[in-house]
């Protein structure tokens, strides 16, 4: 593992451990609390690569009554309680860091309602993405954002970290699609905030600031989500590259040609390569490759798949084709969808990071990388959403010393990224992985502002501790 962190503070004693279990099995009935070693293991990790930490007790909740519930129990022992959904986190927000209560809410997985006429879904925490996709969409409908996740990520987890994906150049990111959402608070206070209109100003706007705070505030226990008219045509081209300078031109191009792809995603060389060796055949000559889709009504989709193809030409692009089905389209996305584990089984270790930077300032970003890997000699690829500057940046590595050379790397980005006008995170999260950068980017009357809206909420630092900001000396993060 790249970093183990240490507990914002120090472990439960045995005795307060049997404690808190007592008052859990208690509170919502011994079948809704896990206490053996091996099920509480299911509940240290997720897909970061921080080193997994035991919580002490874990609450499997089936209804927002247990949510509030097991938030009770905590503020009255005075123990953490760490939310999670699916897990599927990169940036270890679901890290029961401080041990206590891991609070899984993947058991409230219900569609609850599907408003075709005030174009509202309302859900569950535990609903997979991809199932609400299909519900939707089978009436019509479009619930844009599409974490890369989507087959197994919920939507309390996308909630609390403000989750986007490829189609979020066009259509932007979670928070743009979350009107209301009822929330449970430390000590078990129910809360809803929001509204299921889609305007709205009144009073300060709370869901707004819940949506990303990667659970260090509330436990979402309902959302009303916004939905869209389904696009009649999706059009998904797929256009090579002599090098990512000409990827670059093709996109400004594009953008001056009047056409918002929905996605324009890249993948640089070394990507290609993995691409390559993985069995799918990319010409080899090229050195990156564009995913590219344009949707909307058949006409004005068309035109601008013509555009699309035009300005990849005009870029010097080897070559442009347009998927001529919708099962070419759905194998081309499931090869791009599968790159993050295509990439994870590469190495013994694999830390993905998800910056962003001004999209004419990509050639630059990777120009850094090849600096970078030469510097360490770690090997990096390359790939993300060309379109908002959002790339994915995987460090891969086996040798169990090279620790301090992928430290070094990640600040050697990180610092290139904040010159470059970029931030160090466009969906991950900062979490464990990058809270001791959060000063590269944020000032200090900044952070300390933030740490006291998390007082606000929690002022004894009980819910998710030890997440997003940095460590102070001889503390935790908070």
């Amino acid at each position: 593992m790249l970093r183990r962190l240490d507990p914002p503070s120090p472990r439960l004693t045995p005795a307060r451990v049997d404690r808190l279990r007592s008052a859990l099995e208690r509170a919502l009935g011994p079948s809704k609390v896990q206490t053996s070693s091996e099920a509480l293991f299911a509940f240290a990790g997720d897909e970061s690569e921080n080193e997994p930490v035991l919580p002490d007790a874990a609450v499997l909740a089936s209804s927002a009554a247990d949510v509030l519930a097991a938030l009770k129990v905590a503020l009255d022992e005075g123990v953490p309680i760490t939310p999670r959904a699916a897990g599927s986190g990169k940036s270890g927000g679901a890290i029961p860091l401080a041990g206590g209560i891991a609070l899984a809410t993947a058991g409230l997985g219900r569609i609850l309602d599907i408003d075709a006429t005030e174009l509202t879904a309302t859900v569950e925490p535990g609903v997979v993405l991809g199932e609400l996709h299909r519900a939707v969409e089978e009436l019509g409908l479009f619930y844009p954002p599409d974490a890369n996740s989507l087959s197994w990520c919920a939507l309390g987890g996308n909630i609390a970290e403000n989750a986007g994906g490829p189609r979020a150049f066009k259509y932007g990111v979670t928070r743009d699609y979350v009107l209301g959402l009822d929330v449970g608070l430390v000590g078990g206070q129910a809360l809803t905030v929001g509204r299921k209109t889609k305007k709205g100003v009144t009073g300060y706007d709370v869901a707004g600031l819940l949506v990303g705070s990667e659970g260090t505030l509330a436990v979402t226990t309902r959302a009303t989500l916004r939905l869209i008219p389904k696009p009649e045509l999706v059009a998904t081209l797929l256009a090579l590259f002599p090098d990512v300078r000409a990827c670059g031109a093709a996109v400004q191009s594009i953008l001056a040609a009047g056409v918002v792809p929905r996605c324009i995603e890249l993948l640089d060389a070394p990507t290609l390569a993995a691409v390559r060796a993985g069995g799918v055949d990319v010409d080899g000559a090229a050195r990156a490759m564009l995913i590219l889709e344009v949707d909307g009504v058949e006409a004005t989709t068309l035109v601008e798949q013509e555009r699309v193809g035009d300005a990849c030409d005009r870029a010097g692009a080897l070559s442009v084709l347009v998927a001529q089905s919708a099962s070419q389209r759905d194998r081309l996305w499931a090869a791009r969808r599968a790159l993050s584990t295509t990439t994870r089984a590469m190495a013994r270790h694999k830390v993905s990071e998800d910056v962003v930077v001004p999209r004419t300032r990509i050639p630059d970003l990777l120009d850094e990388v090849d600096r970078i890997r030469e510097k360490t000699q770690i090997r990096m690829l390359t790939y993300g959403h060309a379109g908002d500057g959002n790339l994915h940046v995987n460090y891969l590595w086996d040798d169990p010393d090279a620790g301090p050379r992928v430290e070094l790397g990640l600040e050697m980005l990180f610092r290139r990224v904040v010159e470059l006008g970029g931030t160090l995170t466009g969906e991950h999260g900062v979490g464990l992985s990058k809270r001791r950068f959060l000063p590269l980017e944020q000032s200090a009357p900044l952070i300390e502002l933030q740490r006291g809206l998390k007082r606000v909420f929690d002022p004894n630092d009980l819910l998710n501790p030890g997440k997003v900001f940095p460590e102070r000396e001889g503390h935790g993060a908070c």
